[in-house]
């Protein structure tokens, strides 16, 4: 069949994929607000599509029966999709299938040189975001480093390795752990990879998994799950401790960030908080967001929270990492009507207060603060406020189509990994998001997006204990590296949390942090590694050289 194919520029197409965020981007930080932020987000880039569609001359050769038009990026020729073949259910005798993706770099490979296989698990997204390690990130320097191969394993569900035709609750049930993990064994133990005639497959070639974030927890529980097929694995930043509450990862941002910036978070939050709490003064705070007409007040602080989760964002490099978090500060403290003195005294300093109307009385960041949520944010609403920001109408997380790809991760939240953001439960602690943010409103989108079917019912509660079972903060196995960045806000989740205790750093068992690093720093890569800052060049040097050790004492099964 002819398809229509409409050539865009590899620069236009690259912008459009930057522009783009997956579901779970969104749910990690900000739960049920965040669907609303995917949706606005999502009609954005569309809005983006069509504007460069309608900007850039395009040959159009149009399938006459179909009328499709599909529009092609050969951006990444050295790496086109491969396919291989899963169960749908490993643990039963269906005998139901699917195509799950995977991409392979071969460059550094040389036939019958017992070179090892370099895994990436794609984890929680489409495995074309992980492209690039693949091309100068981590897969790159240790495939380069070993003479191996580099592969990116797509995460069933993700992407386009997908094993049902909607994203109804009975059709997410094969969405878990064990199932996952059985996909990458799976493939360890079968694959067949397309031009090379030589036998890859594990325990007989040694595969090192790696992977970062909830896929790092993956790299560790495979070590744990799989020993005889993983060689070894690097978890970086692996997040081996699942827990209801995630209030620690506000924790580090506020203990980690610039120490006005906190200071502007903390005075903001505690005068929300007490706004709210008066009924005359309610309606002007939210008005002053421009959010009067959103009804819940646990809605418009988590929408007010929402720019916090720009500090995960933050990358050492700068062709892909994200300013806004700094940006975002420097609008808090950008003094009115250019009195730059301001700036200099402290958080609800007199001369800093701004009179409102009321009696009210506020330190000009929070007005600063409210403005920047309404260019940022309120700014972007097409319909009512309440469709926009509201999350307590059912009907809007019901639609199960392959397109909400929120629901993917969200659902792996609400039956095994939970991370509910909210607030310290200690009052007394010192904090950057409000009060309102509770266990109960993180965690009510669970009963919202996931009605009972007819072979699932979505627990009250996840399941933690099915990951913590695992290891927890104590997982470890020789050849398993553990890896996280010092100012990672997942960090008081994996191996290297304040709640685990400290481990030897040894070349057999790795446990090394990264200084002023935030999520996975070590994924990323120059192609000249020469270049890299400082500690980023360390990391990965320390990752050949433990990853070297590791391989002089593979011996293949039969040779033992």
């Amino acid at each position: 069949m002819r398809l229509a194919t409409v050539l865009f520029s590899s620069t236009l197409l690259l912008a459009a994929n930057a522009a783009s965020a997956s579901g779970a981007d969104y749910i990690r930080a900000h739960g049920a607000q965040g669907v609303n932020l995917w949706r606005l987000a999502s009609r954005e880039r569309e809005r983006e599509r069509e504007k460069l569609m309608s900007q850039r001359p395009a040959l159009v050769v149009q399938d006459s029966n179909t009328g499709f038009i599909a529009v092609t990026d050969e951006s990444n020729p050295e790496f086109p999709d491969q396919w291989f073949t899963q169960p749908v259910d490993h643990f039963s005798n269906s005998s139901d299938t699917f195509e799950q993706r995977y991409w392979i770099n071969t460059r550094h490979y040389t036939p019958g040189s017992g070179g090892p296989v370099i895994v990436l698990d794609g984890g929680e997204t489409s495995g074309e975001d992980r492209i690039p390690f693949l091309d100068t990130g981590i897969v790159e320097i240790l495939a380069k480093a070993t003479g191996g191969v580099g592969i990116v394993l797509e995460h069933r569900y993700y992407g386009e390795s997908i094993p049902v035709s909607d994203l109804s609750t009975d059709n997410l049930r094969w969405l878990n752990n064990d199932q996952a993990a059985a996909d990458s064994a799976h493939f360890m133990a079968n694959v067949a990879f397309p031009g090379i005639d030589e036998d890859l497959t594990a325990p007989n070639t040694p595969w090192i998994y790696y992977g970062g974030s909830y896929a790092g927890a993956r790299a560790a529980h495979m070590k744990i799950l799989y020993p005889d097929l993983v060689y070894g694995a690097i978890a970086s930043s692996g997040v081996t401790h699942a827990s209801l509450s995630n209030w620690e990862y506000y924790e580090i941002i506020r203990n980690a960030a610039d120490p006005t910036c906190s200071g502007h978070l903390q005075h903001a939050v505690l005068a929300i908080d007490a706004l709210l709490s008066v009924p005359y003064a309610k309606r002007y705070i939210k008005s002053l967001f421009g959010l009067q007409d959103l009804a819940h007040d646990d809605d418009f602080v988590s929408l007010v929270e929402a720019p916090l989760g720009y500090w995960q964002a933050k990358v050492w490099d700068p062709a892909v990492g994200s300013t806004k978090f700094d940006e975002f500060c420097a609008f808090l403290d950008k003094p009115i009507l250019g009195n730059g003195s301001l700036s200099l005294l402290p958080v609800g300093h007199e001369d800093r207060v701004v009179h409102l109307p009321g009696g009210i009385k506020l330190d000009f960041s929070i007005l600063n603060y409210a403005k920047y949520i309404k260019e940022n944010y309120v700014s972007t609403c097409d319909t009512s406020i309440e469709d926009c920001f509201g999350t307590y109408n059912d009907t809007k997380y019901l639609d199960t189509g392959l397109d909400q790809d929120w629901r993917l991760w969200l659902f792996q939240v609400c039956t095994e990994w939970g991370y509910f953001s909210t607030a310290p439960p200690d009052p007394a602690q010192p904090r950057i998001v409000s009060k309102l943010l509770t266990l109960e409103y993180s965690s009510k989108i669970c009963r919202q997006a996931y009605p009972a079917g007819k072979y699932f019912v979505v627990p009250p509660m996840p399941n933690v204990t099915a990951v913590n079972a695992l290891g927890d903060f104590a997982i470890a196995a020789d050849r398993l590296a553990i890896i996280d960045g010092e100012v990672d806000p997942w960090r008081p989740c994996t191996p290297h949390s304040d709640y685990a205790a400290d481990r030897e750093d040894t070349i057999l068992q790795p446990f090394k942090i990264i200084p002023n690093a935030v999520h996975h720093y070590d994924e990323y890569g120059l192609e000249n590694i020469n270049e890299e800052p400082e500690e980023i060049r360390k990391i990965h040097g320390e990752m050949v050289d433990f990853v070297l050790e590791w391989l002089k004492g593979f011996k293949a099964p039969g040779s033992r």
